[in-house]
């Protein structure tokens, strides 16, 4: 897919060309043609084969992700690729469109690698690809939906973490997510960036039991393994901090998707839902929670769009535009989910409503990429005036 509408993506934080006729400063906040078309395609196959029964099924199983929805999204629809130039065989579009994709797999809380192999360790093998080598190689696996990587840090990790958590290929990382499931790890050391294949000898993924059930975490140990160098300790750590800065931009929008179904459901709920033989929706005080919800997901949109189109663009305000996002936008899917879970009344307290999946997912978000408090920190830091 392609996206002639949006300047050729550059690396976040580096400045790029605008589109003719319009300021690099100004943001586009709006929605192409192309980006809805894709938010259809993904939309109708979550619906098909990610709707609330089914994801409250895979919960409960021992299999996280269903390879058949995988491929379809992957390469059926070619969202695996969207972030890949065309050169190294992926669809050429950008965060924006990735951005669609997380929206509508917030909306279904869809269980898929989606985040943390098409973003995250995309977005880190981009940095290293441009002269060909083993990055380019695996870049093009992953675009095609193939293969699926992840890198090894903990899901908690901000983008001004990006320091290696291990001197070499020996030691455990915690709380890595979706490696349970990856085929490749992407693990940052003290001597460089090594790709790790996930079976080789010496590897020992060992699955946690996650507040989210839909996204599984892992403690990986490596002992004595061995991995292809992608890059030195510089360049790893470039690489690494552009990934997690992509990966926290691009979650305000999964978060956005979280808030807006519960924000849809609730309302549609409390219009069917009568008590004392009115719709509980007419009351006051449920009408001004709702309203200020509806204030809140508005809000969180345009945090989410801006920090996407920051990204797509190489805007060199991206890292401020991705840190406003994530500090407002992780608040938001918590409170709509809380929300979402107060005003269905008892029936959001069962295990078979699939509310309490929205709620896991948005606080587990809450400290992905870095928490909201540590995102505020970024902010106040990045839009540090110098002084007179």
């Amino acid at each position: 897919m392609t996206a002639p509408t949006q300047p050729p993506a550059a690396t976040p934080g580096q400045p790029s060309a605008a589109t003719p006729g319009q300021s690099p400063a100004t943001p586009d906040l709006l929605y192409t043609q192309d980006e809805e078309d894709l938010r259809s395609a993904v939309r109708a196959l979550l619906a098909d084969r990610a709707d609330a029964p089914t994801v409250i099924a895979a919960t409960e199983s021992d299999t996280p992700y269903d390879p058949r929805l995988w491929e379809a999204l992957a390469t059926g629809i070619g969202a695996a690729g969207l972030l890949v130039p065309e050169k190294l065989g992926g669809q050429g579009a950008s965060h924006r469109e990735a951005a669609v994709v997380l929206e509508e797999l917030g909306r279904s809380v869809a269980p898929a690698p989606y985040l943390t192999s098409s973003v995250v360790a995309t977005e880190t093998l981009l940095a290293l690809a441009q002269d060909g080598g083993p990055a380019a190689a695996l870049l093009a696996e992953l675009a095609s939906g193939a293969r699926t990587a992840v890198l090894a840090v903990p899901f908690a990790t901000p983008p001004s973490g990006a320091r290696a958590a291990l001197t070499s290929l020996d030691g455990t990382v915690r709380g890595v997510a979706d490696a349970a499931v990856a085929d490749v790890l992407l693990v940052p050391t003290a001597e460089g960036l090594y790709a790790v294949e996930a079976t080789a000898p010496g590897v020992v993924v060992e699955p946690l039991v996650p507040l989210d059930l839909t996204r599984p975490l892992a403690a990986l140990t490596l002992s004595g393994a061995t991995g292809t160098l992608l890059a030195d300790a510089d360049a790893s750590t470039t690489a690494v901090r552009r990934g997690l800065l992509a990966g926290a931009g691009l979650l305000a929008s999964e978060q956005l998707g979280i808030a807006e179904w519960c924000l849809t459901e609730t309302v549609r709920y409390t219009r069917e839902r009568h008590q004392f033989n009115r719709p509980v929706g007419s009351f006051q005080s449920l009408k001004h929670r709702m309203a200020q919800l509806w204030l809140e997901v508005v809000s969180a949109r345009a945090a989410a769009r801006n920090a996407a189109d920051a990204l797509a663009t190489g805007s060199p305000d991206a890292p401020l535009a991705v840190a406003v996002a994530q500090a407002y936008c992780s608040g938001v899917a918590v409170h709509a989910a809380e929300e979402c879970v107060q005003l269905h009344g008892g029936i959001g307290m069962t295990w078979e409503h699939p509310a309490h999946l929205y709620l896991k997912r948005a606080k587990a978000d809450s400290i992905a990429y870095g928490s909201a408090g540590s995102h505020r920190e970024a902010v106040a830091e990045l839009a540090e005036l110098p002084a007179p």
